[in-house]
């Protein structure tokens, strides 16, 4: 019997509410890709594993007397690429953080892997470490375009890594992006339906965007890289969730699918405006404390990260006082983009204010948003393609 079917209900069920999270990067690659704009880093020479172990458990303390005694909801090892982390270091931070906080039993552990990066013996490590789901950057499932997005990985590389993970975690999920150059609607409705195939329970599905300081934004605007302009972004963002709605994954977010009750707890927890600590180079957190809620932000570069936690215990560039009417704003702009849509009262008492009745009944007119209660609204699939219109909207 293979491991996810002796654990198919070793995760929690989701409660509904917010949550305690704990986010860990691990901010190494082995490659840089070229659309990339995560705070990532690689370091030819190594790394040395043991001086983050003791650097998280430091950084790990330092969050613990800020939040004080809270019941952790769901972890997440995020990166860069976590999984060239040594199933050891994995198992000391995990520990680290069952010392500092109450972690119970079938919590979701999630830990980010590359398909280049995967080994059975090292998946099976982080099982044993208390990983119970594994999220994987598969990105394409042809090897030309994995060429083109800079994968270490091919294909053949990506189906042996999904199918060891669904052989050893309970709970599995793959990336894709869309909407990449030359990318037809034909051909992305064919290789989702495969990815659905594959997929255990959960796929999160990004249209591939150019950002700035990238090669890829480089390229771009130069016009060497091409890719699919409004209206066909449009039609491939739709057939994504109308394939992936009659194969039984709807989106519960705006970029993520899965089957009900496979939803990331973790992620849900961000998207339900919880608290959650951020820990490792470059990670944010939003802290509810006797003195309001804060924000968090540590340095970016590993080498200087290591610098400030052996000076300070930390290494925080960033701890600031959100206003109620910050709180409200981040509020809207994160449960929008659920399908479950957002707590008006919950909104109300941050905002001190209710919603301006002629814009909302304007959205709803248009299509943007619709009332599920009159007490809770979302977004419309429609209006998820101009989310930040729709939230500027509904905060003025």
């Amino acid at each position: 019997m293979n491991a996810s079917s002796q654990l198919t209900d070793a995760i929690a069920p989701d409660t509904g509410k917010p949550g305690f999270g704990i986010y860990l990067h691990w901010p190494f690659c082995a490659a840089k890709c070229p659309y990339c704009d995560f705070n990532s880093h690689v370091r030819h020479a190594g790394v040395d594993q043991k001086a983050y172990i003791e650097a998280f458990s430091r950084e790990i303390a330092a969050m613990r007397e800020i939040s004080g005694p809270r019941v952790v909801t769901s972890m997440f090892f995020g990166g860069g690429t976590p999984s060239l982390m040594a199933p050891d270091t994995v198992a000391a931070i995990l520990d680290t953080v069952r010392a500092a906080w109450v972690v119970p039993e079938g919590i979701e552990i999630t830990l980010e892997a590359n398909p280049s990066s995967v080994e059975a013996d090292r998946f099976r490590g982080y099982r044993d470490a208390g990983v119970n789901r594994v999220s994987m950057g598969v990105q394409a499932l042809n090897d030309p375009d994995l060429k083109r997005l800079g994968r270490l990985h091919d294909r053949a590389d990506a189906l042996k890594a999904i199918g060891l993970a669904r052989d050893i975690f309970p709970r599995m999920s793959f990336d894709l992006i869309y909407a990449r150059p030359d990318q037809t609607a034909e051909a992305w409705a064919l290789e989702l339906k495969e990815a659905i195939g594959l997929a255990a329970d959960h796929l999160s599905l990004y249209q591939l965007t150019i950002e700035e300081g990238t090669p890829f934004y480089g390229l771009h605007k130069a016009g060497k890289l091409i890719v699919p302009d409004g209206e066909l972004s449009a039609e491939l963002y739709e057939l994504t969730r109308s394939v992936c709605e009659d194969h039984g994954m709807p989106a519960y977010e705006v970029s993520n699918h899965a089957r009900p009750g496979a939803e990331s707890r973790h992620n849900l927890t961000y998207w339900r405006y919880g608290d959650y600590v951020g820990i490792g180079p470059g990670a944010h957190g939003r802290l509810s404390t006797a003195a309001g809620k804060i924000a968090t932000a540590t340095e970016r570069m590993p080498e200087k990260w290591l610098e400030l936690v052996a000076q300070n215990g930390h290494g925080m560039v960033e701890t600031s006082e959100l206003s109620l009417a910050e709180q409200a704003d981040e509020l809207l702009l994160m449960g929008l983009r659920l399908r479950e849509g957002i707590d008006l009262k919950r909104w109300q008492a941050l905002s001190g204010r209710s919603l301006d009745p002629d814009r909302t009944a304007f959205l709803i007119h248009h299509g943007m948003i619709e009332e599920m209660t009159a007490e809770r609204i979302r977004c419309t699939p429609q209006g998820m393609l101009v989310l930040d219109a729709v939230v500027a909207d509904l905060a003025f």
